[in-house]
């Protein structure tokens, strides 16, 4: 990653019907970081990133986004911009081709026919460039969505929600083609509720109700939030779960299979909440364990307050 920075922004608010759906968010990213923004429904992360790259104005902060200050340079922002949206937005009647013909023009791009041919191998779409877009499946419709954006060679890349429902190879082959564009020195923000996808991020920003709540790599977000974990191993799982819910310590409780995966910010609590469960009986035997992105991701969730409740 370049040292230079893409986007840095102080303060940013933005307000819908006098609730902040952004409160105070300040934002560094460095040229050709993938960043990822968490976060419940309804959190103001496709707010955030649309104020970052000059598709809203800010009511309130300041800043600059490759280089343009967002208050009053959105248009020169966005020239150089590539947005995918979470839902596919290009004509199911027209072919691959096509319809990378027709971005083409809209960009008024120089030398068209080269761009779109290769823009279709580079994606690896050469072999299904008469297919009709309506066609596609999700993840080859993702392919033509993402080939659209990057087409007119961004500076930034916006990614919203990008990989929901598609299937789990073409979402590792869509993460392979990020990190080469990033590689290649394109920003990349994204926005996502795969726990997965986010620990593929550079770095990571929580948002919840508005506010940043946390931001850094995966590995510091996870320590930051001072967690303890422990699992068990048992049959009675689901009755061991609603033994230990409320009692002192316990903050987050969740079932894989027969294995209980149980959280809390006090360590020394929630041992001797885990201790004592297994003397009242049935007996278990409890192993300290790492907490996970996904245990904080949810720890998160439940201390956050919804602006809109």
């Amino acid at each position: 990653m370049n040292g230079e920075l893409a986007i840095d922004v102080t303060g940013l608010t933005k307000s819908f019907g006098g609730r902040n759906v952004v409160d105070d968010v300040s934002v560094r990213v460095r040229r050709g970081e993938i960043m990822g923004f968490l976060g419940p429904n309804g959190s103001g992360k496709t707010t955030t990133i649309r104020l970052l790259c000059g598709l809203l104005v800010p009511d309130a902060g300041e800043g600059t986004c490759l280089g343009h200050d967002v208050l009053r340079e959105g248009e020169a922002i966005r020239r150089q911009v590539g947005y995918m949206t979470q839902k596919f937005s290009f004509y199911e009647d027209l072919t691959i081709e096509e319809n990378l013909a027709f971005v083409a023009r809209v960009f008024e791009l120089d030398d068209r026919r080269g761009r779109v041919e290769r823009t279709l191998e580079r994606l690896g779409l050469g072999n299904r460039r008469r297919q009709l877009a309506g066609t596609l499946s999700g993840g080859w419709k993702q392919r033509l969505a993402l080939a659209a954006c990057i087409m007119h060679e961004p500076r930034l890349l916006l990614l919203d929600e990008p990989t929901a429902g598609v299937d789990p190879k073409a979402r590792r082959d869509f993460w392979d083609e990020i990190h080469e564009l990033a590689e290649d020195g394109m920003t990349v923000l994204v926005s996502t509720h795969y726990m997965d996808e986010a620990e593929r991020c550079h770095r990571i920003a929580y948002l919840a109700y508005g506010q940043k709540l946390t931001e850094g790599t995966v590995d510091e977000v996870v320590a930051g939030a001072g967690l303890s974990t422990f699992t068990v191993d048992t049959p009675g799982a689901a009755a061991l779960s609603r033994r230990l819910q409320g009692r002192p310590g316990v903050d987050l409780v969740a079932p894989f299979g027969n294995v209980l995966h149980i959280s809390g910010r006090d360590g020394a609590a929630l041992r001797a909440t885990l201790a004592a469960a297994a003397a009242e009986g049935p007996a278990f035997d409890f192993i300290a364990d790492r907490p996970t992105l996904e245990d904080v991701f949810i720890l998160l969730m439940n201390q956050s307050t919804d602006n809109f409740a």
